[in-house]
């Protein structure tokens, strides 16, 4: 049976979520309201909000679950060569934290893969850009000639990221600012990042499913640690993904 709370109740533990046998399979509840400090609640347990409009907030937990492992992050040969020319073009920047409020607007407006209309309510926006404020959501930008073309924006717990959503409107915009949050996240000693949903484009970067209970324990596990400072852009972190993205040929 769903959960339904309000805004005092505690979630339920993600392990209560419905069944596969069930028309919401990963569903914990409903209801509440999306502030930070519910979000912080969710993230560590790992469940997330994720609703349309008009409904109430509904919070998830699927099983299984996709994850990418920073470690196995799949840089194709096109992407890499991508990634050669714009860090050596003057007019192309990678920027962390430049324009939050902008690149949320600019995945509102940017269908997840198979869905059609956007999943990021205004209630849901203004809670992540309150988030924001507080130093626990983040976003990594591609800018080009001083316009930002992609993007995308991720929570930090920890050890641990949580990918929410990305937009794109030059041709691997998208990818670029993927690529460099896994640099970062390399460097920072980020182990996991959370993906939630199975689709074929982050298949094609490394993710794959884990059961539930090996995900909650790795939440639960790389949670516990302490936070990166910050996540300042630096250009060095390139070399942990290919030490050609920077010197090309001396590899």
């Amino acid at each position: 049976m769903l959960s339904w709370i309000d805004e005092q109740s505690p979630l339920p533990p993600a392990h209560t979520a419905l069944g596969a046998d069930t028309d919401a399979p990963g569903l914990v509840a409903a209801g509440g309201r999306v502030t930070p400090a519910r979000l912080e609640e969710a993230y560590r347990m790992g469940i997330f909000p994720w609703y349309g409009p008009g409904q109430p907030p509904l919070w998830w937990s699927p099983d299984p679950r996709m994850v990418l492992p920073v470690a196995g992050f799949k840089l194709s040969r096109s992407l890499r060569k991508t990634l050669r020319r714009f860090v050596h073009d003057p007019r192309c920047e990678v920027r962390f934290d430049s324009d939050f409020a902008a690149v949320i607007r600019a995945c509102a407006s940017t269908p997840r893969e198979g869905q059609d209309g956007t999943w990021i309510v205004p209630e849901l926006m203004q809670a992540y850009i309150d988030w924001h404020h507080l130093g626990r959501v983040h976003s990594a930008e591609t800018w080009v000639d001083g316009q930002l073309v992609g993007g995308l924006y991720f929570v930090n717990i920890g050890r641990v990221c949580f990918g929410e959503s990305m937009f794109a409107h030059r041709t691997d915009a998208s990818k670029i600012a993927m690529a460099a949050f896994v640099a970062a996240c390399r460097a920072r000693g980020v182990a996991l990042i959370d993906c939630q949903q199975n689709t074929r484009h982050l298949a094609s970067l490394g993710a794959g499913e884990i059961s539930r209970i090996q995900f909650l324990a790795q939440v639960a596990h790389g949670t516990r640690a302490m936070a990166p400072a910050d996540w300042t852009y630096d250009e060095n972190a390139w070399s942990l993904l290919d030490p050609e993205i920077l010197h090309p040929g001396q590899a």
